[in-house]
This record gives structure tokens, sequence and C-alpha cells, in this order.
């Protein structure tokens, strides 16, 4: 499970989210070798990945609603799925800019590799219905909710 920030009334507090599949890994993101032989090799922006996609998830009182910011990408670069067991999962990559071997490089920021985000559904969310657009680098998946059924409750009566 993942911690991750929620608002409540205009305050931020880190709220144990049940429904992510996120673990938490402190070395992801350093250049460390694939196997134990061999040097570290240098950083490059070969192996440097999307380090954080951040992705918004709402649920109002009709669906779910995931926003993923992914400027620069067109939707044909990324890839939206839904697995057997409830999980929404949204991949892509992006490219490494081709160097001219006159470039000079002063500073690289911009984030290239694949990333992969996954979230598991709550029962409520009608998996067959779901849609995802793309608009000015934002993707949006949108999974409309079951209605909740509300059940009869029935007063008892105490005797005695």
């Amino acid at each position: 499970m993942s911690l991750i920030p929620r608002f409540c009334g205009g305050r931020r507090s880190n709220v144990v989210d049940p429904f992510s599949l996120d673990v938490w890994d402190p070395f992801k993101d350093f250049p460390f070798p694939n196997s134990l032989s061999g040097s570290v090799p240098e950083f490059s922006r070969e192996n440097s990945a999307f380090v954080s996609t951040r992705v918004d998830w709402k649920e109002t009182p009709e669906a779910h609603v995931f926003k993923a910011d992914l400027p620069g990408l067109k939707k044909e670069e990324v890839k939206v799925e839904i697995e057997d067991d409830r999980v929404l999962q949204i991949t892509g990559e992006r490219n490494v800019e081709k160097e001219d071997k006159n470039d000079t490089w002063h500073r690289v920021e911009r984030s290239s590799g694949k990333f992969m985000r996954r979230f598991r559904l709550p029962e409520n969310a009608k998996m067959e219905q779901v849609k995802a657009s793309m608009e000015n680098g934002v993707l949006t998946v949108t999974l409309p909710k079951e209605e909740v059924k509300k059940t009869d409750v029935k007063a008892i009566e105490i005797s005695g």
C-alpha cells in the first residue's frame, strides 16, 4: 500500500490508499547495474525513466476518474488496460531525443523511458464501460460506478 496525499477540507494529510498497488522502491531510479559484474554505468538519459508519473484519482457520485499528466506524449504512445483481477494499468514510453554529435547539452531535466502505474479498482466500478481520452497531455480514464443498493432497515421492537 502506498501513502498518497489527500485533501480534506483544504488541508493535506497522508492516508493509506488500500486500492493502490504501488510499492515504494527506494532504489528504483538509481543507475545500478543489472548484474553484479561490471562497473556502475554512468547515469544517462537512456536509463532514466519517468521518475513519477503523477496520477489523480477522484470518486464522484457517478464514476471513478483518473487523470495522468503525460506531457509530450501522443495517445498512440500510451496504453490503458484493465486486468481480470480488477486492476487498471496505465503504461507508456517517451523516447530519448536524438542527440547530434555537434550539440552541447547544458542541462537535461526532462525524463524519458517507460512508465507503468497500476490501481486496484473497487467492486463498484463498471469495468466494461471504461472510457479514456487524452487532451493537452492529460490522460483521463473514467469508470462509471454501479448504483449502491440501499438495504431496507427494519426496526425490531424489543420486548420486556
